[in-house]
């Protein structure tokens, strides 16, 4: 049987929610973490899951471990799918303690990266240093993505501190400010020790801070994004996902797994030509 160029699935059959939309997108944003795709793996990624994939990190110091023709030509095939891509928060944080700086945002900038994530989930950096760094960034011309919350066993989230980091770092020019949740998603940040949410904690926050659309949820397991996209909706932004779930995680955003399928249209079916 020919199969015709132009077939479409039905649109409440591809996504039955009627919620997501084309990139560049504003909500429902997903952050893929590479722990060390090599280019055929990642072309491999990008040809199957391209189009669900909004950001890409390249995860914490391992920029360096590549050679920099690799990275750049990572890179580089990274963005042509429109997806931003950025070292790991904590790349950054060498710098500081290296005191690299310059040396840092010298190189990030002529391999390519269009994005830049500063966190303190290791070491301390002041608040004027952090709000420095985030305008260093946008002058610099990256999309900066911040994060709140240390990466050590049994830190939790500290309500008012949150909410301060979060409406500053906006004031500044972040585009999204993560919620740490590490690639483990246990006993740090929104996770309990056993990887389950503090749900208490989560709506502490969204009460709190100016919109939840500027928050971006680490959340690395599927039970995690099953219950934060049942609590808090299809259009949340997610991060720190394995390659390997880009497409299953998607699937969950539209209803097509039975853990949301609760979540598509009951309305009838339009017409619609194939």
């Amino acid at each position: 049987m020919e199969v015709k160029s132009h077939l479409k699935w039905h649109p409440l059959l591809s996504d039955p929610t009627g919620k997501r939309s084309l990139k560049p997108r504003t909500l429902g944003q997903t952050m893929v973490i590479d722990k060390g795709l090599g280019i055929h793996a990642l072309e491999d990624l990008l040809q199957t899951a391209g189009a669900h994939i909004d950001m890409l990190k390249i995860g914490f110091g391992t920029s360096p471990l590549y050679s920099t023709e690799l990275l750049k030509q990572k890179i580089d095939m990274i963005k042509s799918h429109q997806i931003l891509v950025y070292p790991g928060g904590t790349f950054l944080e060498v710098a500081i303690q290296q005191d690299a700086l310059d040396a840092y945002f010298d190189m990030i900038s002529c391999l390519g990266f269009n994005g830049l994530e500063i966190s303190d989930g290791t070491i301390d950096v002041p608040r004027s240093q952090r709000s420095e760094l985030i305008r260093r960034g946008v002058r610099d011309g990256f999309t900066v993505i911040t994060e709140y919350g240390k990466k050590c066993w049994g830190s939790s989230i500290e309500i008012e501190e949150l909410i301060e980091t979060v409406v500053i770092d906006a004031e500044l020019g972040a585009s999204l400010i993560t919620i740490e949740g590490r690639e483990s998603g246990k006993g740090v940040g929104i996770y309990d020790e056993q990887g389950g949410c503090k749900d208490k904690d989560i709506e502490r926050v969204l009460t709190r801070v100016p919109s939840s659309n500027l928050l971006l949820w680490e959340a690395p397991h599927k039970d995690q994004q099953v219950h934060l996209l049942n609590m808090l909706g299809t259009d949340i932004h997610l991060g720190n996902i394995s390659p390997s779930d880009v497409i299953s995680l998607e699937a969950l955003r539209r209803g097509l797994r039975s853990d949301t399928l609760h979540l598509g249209k009951t309305a009838g079916w339009d017409h619609w030509e194939i």
